[in-house]
């Protein structure tokens, strides 16, 4: 049974942006992850898929994998297609209930300007009774029909369910295929959901975010950092330093008293590397930025048009409430008996449709301001050490002491499981001759 350590995802991507050969302190800094958990994850990893070990001679150890290690897993166990499988019936159901909240408003709608129209009819065909059949029935229709509210005033709903109706309204607008969705690519159904409920947390990754900026943070500095260089990263940063334990557990790291009382903090095992160009890391910003919280991602048409159809369900209904009776409603029975037995039901739903939006409208510009808050707070910190002072610079002189690259290459192993030890000793004997050789031709000379 595949373990949870080998079909973590963060493990599983970082081992492939690595070229298949890492170390665990590729691994941590690449994924964000605790060295623990990238370790345990590594060997889980390569007892499942096929992997292998390489020793140094150093003693230090680099695993690798072979291409299809996926594949393996995908073969070897069950679980991991059951959850592909199920991550596939999910996306279609979650799809369903985002464009369900559209259904049941058209639904709704429907149900009250139909019931109108027929409460319209009836009246007006009594009315006709009353007045002795002066009128045909031909022309009691027509005047039933003039109460009704007239579809032509909003846009076709056939139209407006296309995807392609907003970019036919805005010419000039040009719709490039992507792989995250734009707001022109959303239809009508999914716009309701956007415009009721929102996107989604913009910043859902930001722990993993956080994790991985710390780690190239540490792989640039060659694994010896200030905690004033950690500090843009963090949330709750306080003069003792206390919010580096975190990071210290999380990587493996010592910390080092400088002669002045200072402490700099060093991580032995991100100082290690598979490869050069496992090495190569570029920070994408200078601290760790949040991102505000959108609205919605549609469009302002799909937006207004949201609003017009929520207003016409909530009008409508009071319309249909000023009209019908509960005597009428058993009088003419059928659709306009059910409507008004659902009544409070669906001009509740009209009344939350537009309610739920705009309470989410304030919610997101209080939440925003304590995000653009939290920016300027880690801005601020980075700029410290934009503009570091001769006594900061000390400091961090002093940790660069404890900084080191190291890199196993494949001609510093003295074993690995891909081949047999017998054979690698007797490689391994006569490289040991060959030093040999050349030490006492250099005695001779």
């Amino acid at each position: 049974m595949a373990t949870n350590m080998a079909t973590n995802p963060a493990i599983l991507q970082a081992v492939e942006k690595l070229d298949y050969r890492v170390t665990v302190g590729d691994v941590a800094s690449k994924a964000g992850l605790d060295i623990n958990i990238a370790q345990q994850g590594l060997l889980a990893l390569a007892s499942d898929a096929g992997g292998h070990l390489q020793v140094a001679e150093s003693g230090d150890i680099a695993y690798s994998f072979p291409k299809n290690f996926r594949t393996v897993l995908r073969n070897k166990y069950w679980q991991i297609r059951f959850q592909e499988n199920w991550q596939k019936v999910w996306n279609f159901l979650f799809y369903l209930i985002r464009v369900s909240f559209a259904i049941l408003l058209i639904v709704s709608i429907g149900l009250i300007l139909l019931s109108i129209a027929i409460v319209a009819i009836y009246l007006s065909s009594q009315g006709d009774r009353d007045n002795g059949g002066g009128r045909s029935r031909g022309s009691s229709r027509g005047g039933g029909f003039a109460f009704m509210p007239r579809f032509f005033l909003f846009p076709s709903f056939g139209r407006v369910f296309r995807r392609d109706y907003y970019n036919t309204r805005q010419p000039t607008r040009t719709v490039t295929s992507t792989a995250t969705q734009s707001p022109a690519e959303m239809n009508f159904f999914e716009s309701v959901f956007s415009f009721l409920f929102g996107d989604g947390n913009p910043n859902a990754d930001l722990e993993e975010r956080r994790w991985q900026e710390i780690g190239r943070i540490i792989r640039n500095n060659k694994g010896a950092v200030v905690a004033e260089q950690i500090a843009p990263y963090m949330d709750n940063v306080d003069r003792d330093e206390d919010f580096m334990i975190a990071v210290l557990s999380r990587f493996n790291g010592y910390p080092e008293v400088s002669p002045s009382g200072e402490l700099v903090y060093y991580f032995p095992e991100l100082q290690i590397s598979a490869s050069r160009s496992n090495r190569s890391e570029r920070l994408a910003a200078d601290y760790l930025n949040e991102y505000p919280w959108r609205f919605t991602r549609a469009t302002p048409n799909q937006v207004l048009i949201a609003i017009g159809l929520g207003s016409v369900n909530i009008i409508g209904a009071l319309v249909l409430r000023t009209m019908l009776t509960p005597e009428l409603a058993v009088e003419i029975g059928g659709l306009v008996a059910f409507v008004q037995s659902i009544f409070w039901l669906l001009l509740a739903y009209g009344i939350g449709f537009l309610s739920i939006p705009l309470i989410r409208y304030f919610w997101i510009k209080g939440r925003n301001a304590k995000v653009e808050k939290r920016n300027k707070m880690r801005r601020d910190r980075a700029q410290v050490i934009h503009s570091a002072d001769p006594e900061l610079q000390h400091k961090i002189a002093y940790a660069q002491q404890f900084a080191e690259q190291k890199v196993i290459s494949t001609e510093d192993l003295t074993y690995t499981t891909e081949t047999d030890l017998l054979d690698q000793d007797l490689e391994r004997s006569d490289k040991i001759d060959a030093e040999w050789r050349k030490r006492l031709e250099d005695l001779d000379n």
